[in-house]
Parts: C-alpha cells; structure tokens; sequence
C-alpha cells in the first residue's frame, strides 16, 4: 500500500508544528528531564506483570472457592489489560527507556498475550499512527465485523443497533488478535511489510507460532495439568479473562478516535490535505485529562492528542504537556478536542456509534 502525504496549504498549520515542537523540546531543557519512562515505568511494570501473573499463580497453587476463582481470572483480565496499554505499549515506541534493548525486552511482554511484538507495530506503530482515522489505512477504524467505525465505510442495516452491541464484540478484541494475526502476518509478507523492514517471514512466522503453543500451553495446559479444575472450567476462565481485557483495551482505544467531534478525512488521490501535525490534532481526543489512578492505569492514553504527536515521549510527561499542546493548538486556531471525563467521553463514544450506523 502507497503512504499518504500530507500537504497543508495553510500556512497556520505549518508554524504550528514548528513551534510546538519547539515549545515542548524547551519544557524537557529547562526541567533537565529525560523523555523517557525511567524508574516509574520499571515500578509501574512489576505491578502492571504481578496483577497478570500473582493471580495466576494463586490459581495454581491454591484451592479458592468459585467466586474467588472468578475474581482471580477477571483481576488477570485487568493485567492484561494493563501490561498491553501501560507496558508494552511505551516500550513498542521505544519511550519506555532511553536503552533501545531494554525498550525491545519490555515490548516482548506482548508474549504474554499470546501475540508478537512485530504484528503490533506495523499495525500500530506505522500504520495507525501515520494514518490515523483514515478509512483503509488506518486499522484501528476498520470494519470489524458488524461494526462501522468509519463515515466512509459501507453501511449495513444491523449497524442501526451497533451502539448496543459494540461493547460486548469488543471484548472479542484480543481472542480476534490471537487466532487471526498468522494470516495477518502472512498477509504482511506478501504486501513487502517485511521485506522493507528487513525480516524474514518464515523466521516471524515460526516465533509467532511457538509463542502460541507455549502461551496456550501455560494457560490451559499447565493448570489442566497441576489442578483439580476441569478442561471447560479452565476455559471458561480463559474466555471471561480475553474478555475483560478486550472490553476494556478497546473501549480506551476507541474513545480517543472514533467520538464527536473527530475528523475522519478523505484521501484525495494519494494526499491529505493538511499539516502531519495538524492532522494528529484533529484526529484525536483526550479524555478526563488528570494524572490519576484511570490515567496511570491505562498508560496515559487519555492524553491521545500528545501521544499522536509525540509518540516516542513516555506517557509519564503526557499531563505536564498537555497545556502546552492546549494552548498552542488555540494560539494557531486549530481546534484541540478533549471530553472534560471518562464519562463524558464514554457518551461521546456511544453517540457516535449511533451516528455511524445511520446514513
């Protein structure tokens, strides 16, 4: 697939860049600050991988009573969740450190959701990120299944009710990933996705296979062998774990992009007619806006805006830039959205859904 190019005939947009780069380049100079992760993220990550993995290990080791079970498997549904958007995620842009195998070991935590680290970036890294909100080049706004995400996508009758049944597909989110990512891999192969980026297909395919024999053996496998719990009981654990953290990494995900307000533009014969960074600001939204426990947890990305613009700072500075994003943005007259919280936000989402599945 040919790139985009991005060209603004507005001047304001340009200068905008231009010194917003240099507005929040000064704010790392003056405070003397790394744009890195640093030692929050390392304590970030032991919590993030022992909500995953303590509960596990609890499964396996001692008797619970079937309520106990159940909030075991939806606790690692949370760190799922967690490790995918709080760890993995800065160490896939490389903002996690300042060392680049340290950013390459963290981002292999993606293992521990049964999938590699290579498919996530080229869906994420390059092709959200460079496309982003563009029908059929950015992913994320794809059709999944019997859900519209994009103005310019075709409308099917059943989308009328998609706002009602949107949330529970979501929770398919990363059982849809595991089972379907070798054929995406394969199809990366033959579109030259790997031989631009100099891997071999065989080599990614056999790595990406052993990970899910292995994952699938620790966990189904190991408690089938080590307790008393039965092959459904352990897989209705697996289920209702994939689906907790389906739910909530793609309801985070989605409430950045696809809410009021957002642009979805159209590729006029191979260009966006707008400024790289104006085009990340109009694209994206912030959410709730504060340094919190929500926004710790889900790896700032309630700071969307100042993660499309500076994907490789660690989440950690999004709430200290922010107002600088802000007020740049309404210096250049450029519109900065932001839902004022989580709910607000949350509404938004499920508007738009509603305004997707009509004409």
């Amino acid at each position: 697939m040919t790139r985009i190019k991005f060209v603004s005939d507005n001047p304001k947009e340009v200068e905008f860049a231009k010194e917003l780069r240099k507005r929040v380049r000064a704010y790392f100079d003056d405070k003397k600050l790394a744009t890195h992760g640093g030692t929050k993220m390392y304590l970030k990550s032991v919590i993030m991988l022992s909500l995953y993995l303590v509960p596990f290990i609890i499964l396996l080791t001692v008797g619970l009573s079937p309520w106990l079970v159940f909030g075991m498997v939806v606790l690692m549904g949370v760190g799922e969740a967690g490790i995918g958007m709080s760890v993995m995620h800065d160490a896939a842009h490389g903002s996690y450190s300042d060392k680049s195998w340290i950013n390459k070991t963290m981002a292999t935590s993606m293992f521990l959701l049964g999938s590699n680290t290579l498919n996530w970036k080229i869906q994420h890294n390059m092709n959200h990120h460079s496309d982003t909100n563009i029908f059929n080049y950015d992913p994320d706004i794809d059709t999944k299944a019997i859900i519209r995400l994009s103005d310019h996508a075709p409308l099917k009758p059943i989308n009328r009710f998609q706002q009602y049944y949107t949330f529970f597909l979501y929770g398919l989110m990363t059982f849809f990933k595991f089972f379907t990512e070798i054929n995406i891999l394969i199809a990366h192969g033959k579109k030259g996705v790997l031989k631009q980026m100099k891997v071999s297909l065989n080599k990614e395919l056999t790595k990406l296979i052993i990970i899910k024999i292995i994952y699938l053996f620790v966990l189904i496998g190991l408690p089938l062998i080590v307790t008393d719990f039965s092959i459904w009981q352990i897989l209705l654990g697996f289920v209702i774990m994939h689906l907790v953290a389906g739910i909530i990494m793609s309801t985070v995900f989605q409430m950045a992009h696809v809410v009021m307000g957002i642009d979805q533009p159209a590729v006029d014969n191979g260009v966006i007619h707008s400024d790289r960074f104006a085009h990340q600001l109009q694209t994206a939204s912030d959410f709730g806006k504060k340094s919190g426990l929500l926004s710790w947890y889900i790896g700032g990305l309630d700071f969307q805006v100042e993660h499309h613009l500076f994907p490789t700072i660690s989440h950690t500075h999004y709430a200290a830039i922010a107002p600088i994003v802000e007020k740049t943005a309404l210096e250049f007259g450029l519109k900065y959205n932001s839902n004022r919280t989580f709910a607000h936000a949350l509404v938004s989402h499920f508007k738009r859904l509603k305004q997707l599945g009509r004409k």
